[in-house]
């Protein structure tokens, strides 16, 4: 956190520009010094790519991983002059908004979630609350304090009796709720699904909430496109207004299967955007990473 601290001041007084030089040199050092990372690093890439990465591959990899974190001093503290973003299916949000329901935003490690926050606010009546994992929501918490101490995002901590009740409450109030699917804890229900060549498990939770709810679930990414440039994607991924519960189980495993074509659609086109920096296609891929 003070590290955090000291490059967010950094960052703030010199510009990013400028105060992007240091993360070539932490990019460096993890690519020397991580080689769990490293390794899944080159196994991702190699689907991705279609070919065997060279080095230069693996180390703008982590370059725009930490090129994202770096973008997030800019974004937290509102300094959108510094990043351009551009928006695809702007339309399916309007639509969401317009029916007044709330609905679920199915996000990823795929590009920026703060990207899509900044869109939230500056997109009148879009409201946007974070659910995820509690472990997880006191490292974003303490990251966000360090980074703005005037930040107050609205997450949920799932684990929690009353977590269910709250994203309720959430959407019953028109607001969006924006849950990670490529990642489980490794104690919930699963799909296999091909992804990238290769059969992968994906959790079917986030999904199953939002069809016990009878809600839509949106697609999005913030991709990083180089050049302080983000481009942003919203596209209609399921809708479970009128499934009723014995189609439930089928709409669900079709839904997370159209999720994982979606995200491995932009893995190819933007691969170096991934950050699942494990062993991502193992038999239980979970175990809380």
């Amino acid at each position: 956190m003070t590290l955090l601290r000291l490059m967010t001041v950094l960052s703030l007084r010199c510009g990013r520009s400028p105060s992007r030089v240091l993360l070539y040199f932490i990019a460096a050092y993890f690519c020397a010094f991580a080689p769990t990372a490293r390794r899944h690093s080159r196994a991702y890439l190699r689907r991705a790519l279609g070919r065997e990465p060279t080095a230069l591959d693996r180390f703008r990899h982590v370059l725009t991983f930490a090129t994202t974190i770096h973008d997030r001093v800019f974004l937290v503290n509102e300094r959108f002059d510094l990043i351009h973003i551009d928006i695809e299916g702007r339309e399916v949000v309007q639509s969401a908004l317009q029916a007044g329901q709330g609905a679920f935003l199915m996000g990823s490690h795929l590009g920026s979630f703060e990207v899509v926050g900044a869109v939230g606010l500056r997109q009148p009546g879009l409201r946007v609350a974070m659910a995820m994992y509690e472990e997880n929501a006191h490292k974003v918490n303490r990251m966000l304090a360090a980074i703005s101490p005037a930040a107050r995002p609205d997450i949920i901590a799932l684990g929690q009796l009353e977590a269910m009740l709250k994203i309720r409450e959430r959407l019953d109030a028109g607001m969006f709720v924006g849950v990670l699917g490529d990642r489980t804890l490794g104690h919930e229900p699963t799909v296999a699904v091909e992804f990238l060549g290769e059969t992968a498990h994906f959790p079917t939770g986030a999904m199953r909430a939002a069809a016990l709810m009878r809600r839509p679930v949106i697609f999005m990414i913030g991709l990083y496109r180089g050049r302080g440039r983000y481009h942003v994607v919203f596209a209609p991924l399921a809708d479970f207004s009128a499934v009723g519960a014995p189609e439930r189980e089928a709409a669900v495993e079709a839904a997370v299967r159209r999720y994982a074509a979606l995200l491995a659609l932009y893995c190819r086109s933007d691969p170096y955007n991934w950050f699942n920096f494990y062993d991502f296609w193992q038999a239980e891929h979970g175990s809380g990473r």
